[in-house]
C-alpha cells in the first residue's frame, strides 16, 4: 500500500530535522553537550536508565552506530540494565526504522539504483531469512539499521525480522558490555 506523499515528506523532514541537530550537537558543540549528556547521567541510576533507552530509541535516525552509546553507558550503568536497556532501545530504533522504510521509499530506490544487489538480498533473505539477519545484526562491521530499512522494504516478516535483530544485537552487544566491563575492571 503506497503511502500519502504528505506523509513520505513529513517523515523525511521530521528525520531531517533529528540528523541535523544531532550533527549540529556533534559537530558545533560537542563539549557543552557531552558536559551536559554525563551531567544528567551522573544524576540519578533511573534517570541515566531513562535517557539512556531515549537515546537508543532514537539513535538509529542519526545512523551513529549503537557500539558508541554502549560504550557512553558503561560509565554509568551496570552491564545486566544496560545490556536490557541497549536491546530495548534496538526494538525500538529497529522497529521505527523497519517500518519508516515504507514511506521514505527505498523499496523502489534499491528497484531503481541496485537492481542486481537487491535480488541477490531478497533470495538471500528468501532462503535464510533469520540466518541472514541474526547474521548481519551481530556481524560488527554490518550496519543494523541498513538491515532493518531493507527488511521493512522488502515487507520480511516484521516477528521473525524483530527475534533476529534481537538475538544478533543481543549476542554482539553481550561481547561488547561484559567484556569492557571485565576489561576494565582488569585496568581500573
Amino acid at each position: 500500500m503506497a503511502r500519502p506523499r504528505w506523509l513520505r515528506i513529513g517523515l523525511l523532514l521530521v528525520w531531517g530535522i533529528i540528523l541535523a541537530a544531532a550533527l549540529a550537537a556533534f559537530l558545533f558543540d560537542r563539549g557543552a553537550a557531552q558536559h551536559q549528556l554525563a551531567t544528567l547521567l551522573a544524576a540519578s541510576g533511573w534517570a541515566a536508565g531513562a535517557i539512556y533507552l531515549l537515546l537508543g530509541s532514537l539513535r538509529a535516525f542519526t545512523l551513529i552506530p549503537a557500539a558508541y552509546l554502549v560504550l557512553a553507558g558503561l560509565v554509568v550503568l551496570n552491564p545486566g540494565p544496560l545490556w536490557l536497556l541497549t536491546l530495548a532501545g534496538i526494538a525500538v530504533s529497529s522497529t521505527s526504522i523497519y517500518f519508516f522504510s515504507g514511506a521514505m521509499g527505498l523499496g523502489e530506490y534499491f528497484e531503481v539504483h541496485h537492481p542486481e544487489k537487491l535480488a541477490r538480498l531478497r533470495r538471500a533473505i528468501e532462503r535464510h531469512e533469520l540466518t541472514v539477519i541474526i547474521g548481519w545484526s551481530f556481524f560488527p562491521l554490518a550496519p543494523t539499521d541498513l538491515i532493518s530499512y531493507v527488511c521493512g522494504a522488502l515487507r520480511v516478516n516484521y516477528t521473525r525480522f524483530l527475534v533476529g535483530i534481537l538475538v544478533g544485537e543481543g549476542a554482539v552487544c553481550a561481547l561488547y558490555i561484559w567484556g569492557a566491563h571485565w576489561l576494565l575492571g582488569r585496568l581500573i
